[in-house]
């Protein structure tokens, strides 16, 4: 049996959004970590609340980028593979 050019890619590029996708744990631990040390600010300082929230979001934005650029690049891989043309 005999592997094209084309299976080859398609193989790696399967591949590749699989081990992209891994990048998705940072961002949960992360955000994870985030609303539990928010959770025992809020705690220890009530009337700070507003201001431990807004942070702690802007904070989960800035950490969900890691795992959106990860979605896009396997998203690409898988259906909008540029190398697939070239073999």
């Amino acid at each position: 049996m005999e592997i094209d050019g084309r299976a080859l890619v398609l193989a790696c590029s399967a591949i590749g959004a699989g081990l992209a996708m891994i990048a998705g744990i940072g961002p949960g631990i992360g955000q994870g970590y985030a609303a539990g040390k928010g959770a025992e600010a809020v705690g220890r300082q009530p009337e700070a609340q507003s201001d431990v929230v807004r942070t702690m979001l802007l904070g989960a934005a800035v950490a969900e980028t890691t795992g959106i650029y990860g979605l896009i690049v396997a998203i690409i891989l898988l259906f909008a593979n540029p190398l697939v043309g070239q073999v």
